[in-house]
């Protein structure tokens, strides 16, 4: 290993279902031959961030010598292992606030919590431009009064540090300041985020409650798409348990909880152990998977299809450490129009 290395930056900024959080992981062994220095001021030059941003790392404890946490005047010597977390910042996109109904759950003065809705994108990116939750959440904060104490800066746009799929809908939660941004990202890192989904598979699921653990990755051919990998050293690891709510003779209703959040990570799941979503599009479940030839049933799936065009997956629990308080919360949403509808006419056919 080279004196003097940096690791790289951990980029998690993806679409999930939970979301991985949004920061960058860098890790620096300390040249041999370097002069005791604050740790703040070192890494304010090596890592071209602002001396604000590396000291609220540090009072999250984000930022760690020899795999403890450290204060930002803490002096380095030759040969320390530094590992710092911090927020990753909006890609460099104009956000023009755009005035939108946003289902506000819960909100104060650090963090702000939406119900999302299906279809809304939550960040903007290639062919985003425009209409997504941020240019929202920045006409809705624009005109908000946020208090600026000592380490309660204010952010200049919304704090996402986690997203959920354009289809899917629920919770998710934003920070209003760089306190909060910090703090929730930490939690995101260390999988101390509570993500509870309610979701309506194919098929009748054999156990009552399971465990999925495949890695998951691009699949090579399709770049859009999610795929499992069998290989240890191909795709990144993902673990999802989920257990049965309900059982509706062709699909079940399950929850699942994330311990990791990849993207499109319980689809991808649960298409891997035979039980797509009901209504995906993008994982074989927008057709009969489970059920009779008959033309009457091909003909109340497809009237169920109408009723929710799109994955029936909803982030229904969402659980984390107030950044400001310290107090555990937890927030559920309940199940949207779309699902509750389909429910009902899965629990009319069983019925009949």
């Amino acid at each position: 290993m080279a004196d003097e290395h940096l690791e790289g930056v951990n980029h998690r900024v993806e679409d999930v279902e939970g979301g991985d959080a949004m920061y960058e992981h860098y890790q620096i062994l300390v040249d041999k031959k370097q002069v005791p220095i604050r740790i703040d001021k070192f890494l304010v030059n090596r890592l071209s961030k602002t001396r604000n941003k590396i000291q609220q790392a540090a009072k999250a404890d984000c930022l760690l010598v020899n795999d403890k946490p450290v204060k930002a005047n803490f002096k380095i010597k030759p040969l320390h292992r530094i590992s710092v977390l911090l927020p990753k910042p909006l890609e460099n996109y104009e956000i023009v606030p755009e005035e939108m109904d946003l289902d506000i759950v819960y909100e104060d003065d650090e963090v702000l919590v939406i119900n999302k809705s299906a279809g809304l994108v939550v960040h903007p990116g290639v062919g985003n431009y425009s209409g997504t939750l941020v240019h929202g959440l920045s006409h809705y904060l624009k005109g908000l009064e946020v208090p600026s104490k000592p380490h309660h800066d204010p952010l200049p746009r919304p704090g996402i540090v986690h997203r959920i799929d354009k289809m899917t809908t629920g919770l998710l939660i934003t920070a209003k300041t760089e306190n909060a941004l910090v703090n929730l990202s930490k939690q995101f890192f260390d999988h101390t985020i509570v993500r509870r989904y309610v979701a309506l598979v194919w098929g009748d699921v054999k156990e009552e409650e399971g465990t999925i653990e495949a890695n998951l990755g691009r699949d090579p051919k399709h770049r859009r798409l999610m795929t499992v990998f069998e290989e240890e050293d191909q795709g990144k690891h993902a673990i999802t348990h989920y257990k049965v709510l309900e059982r509706l003779g062709y699909v079940t209703l399950i929850e699942c909880r994330l311990e990791t959040g990849r993207t499109h990570q319980i689809r991808v799941h649960m298409k891997h152990i035979g039980h797509p979503l009901f209504g995906d599009q993008q994982y074989g479940g927008d057709r009969i998977v489970k059920g009779t030839v008959y033309t009457k049933y091909k003909q109340f799936v497809e009237n169920c299809f109408k009723l929710i065009p799109r994955q029936a997956l909803h982030a229904k629990v969402l659980g984390f450490v107030h950044p400001g308080t310290g107090e555990d919360m937890r927030l559920e949403s309940p199940l949207p129009e779309d699902m509750q509808q389909v429910l009902e006419k899965w629990r009319k056919y069983v019925g009949r």
